[in-house]
């Protein structure tokens, strides 16, 4: 009976075996690593466990020692920072996505504003409004933006009047509620709402690319986390991001 039994379980599927993995994932992936979520789980895999915050947070979380198989990042830098620690499989390390810079404005006051050097972005905050975006000095986004106005020339005017948030989608959501007249974020956050539009898109060569970088954990590089990083990149993978706006590299 019991030679019985072991035979049954070794042919079982390995997935079935499999723990549950832990993915911790730039804010702005949210509604598309969700998603996927549901696809790897469909495949017959253990469902996913996914925080998702700025990449700065994500990035220093895992070097405190908190348990994450795999990290996405929505720039280079933080991924970066954990290679430098030795914190990542290095060799698992792909560019798997990209996006875009956009202006945006509540969708209850929509407007359209070409973006360029000097552009005035001034009178769309108006005389108390606040510019809502990540906070530059660790936040992704926010980055990206100051590279962009500052290479746009407008930083200086701007500065004192941002409102500088942990992520992403907390910039989002401030112009949402109309808290903020204004906001900068990724082309796929403003499709996912409603309740903005875009009133323009920066130049692509006003700051440095939008790269999202993947890799498996150092601490919890598994087989099954490898495999769940192979299946970011096929194809159903690939059209649930193309769906969300993103650029597939």
């Amino acid at each position: 009976m019991r030679r019985l039994i072991l035979a049954l379980l070794l042919l079982l599927p390995v997935s079935a075996n499999a723990q549950p993995l832990t993915v911790f994932a730039a804010a702005s992936l949210t509604d598309a690593m969700k998603e996927i979520a549901a696809l790897w789980q469909a495949d017959g895999h253990p469902a996913l466990r996914q925080s998702f915050a700025s990449s700065s947070t994500l990035a220093r979380q895992i070097e405190q020692g908190a348990p994450a198989n795999l990290f996405s990042s929505a720039d280079e830098k933080w991924m970066d920072y954990l290679a430098t620690h030795n914190l990542i499989a290095v060799d698992t390390r792909k560019n798997l996505l990209g996006n875009d810079l956009v202006l945006i404005v509540p969708a209850t006051r929509p407007t359209k504003i070409q973006i360029g050097p000097g552009f005035d972005i001034a009178s769309l905050l108006g005389a108390n409004g606040r510019l809502a975006t990540g906070d530059p000095a660790h936040v992704p986004v926010g980055i990206y933006a100051e590279q962009a106005l500052k290479k746009l020339g407008v930083w200086d005017a701007v500065a004192p009047r941002l409102a500088r948030t942990d992520d992403v989608r907390a910039a989002l959501l401030l112009v949402e509620r109309g808290e903020a007249p204004a906001g900068i974020v990724y082309s796929t956050d403003a499709a996912a709402s409603k309740s903005v539009v875009i009133a323009g898109t920066f130049p692509a060569n006003s700051h440095d690319p939008i790269t999202y970088p993947f890799a498996v954990t150092k601490a919890g590089d598994t087989p099954e986390a490898r495999a769940l990083l192979h299946f970011l990149t096929e194809a159903a993978s690939r059209d649930v991001f193309v769906r969300h706006g993103f650029k597939v590299e």
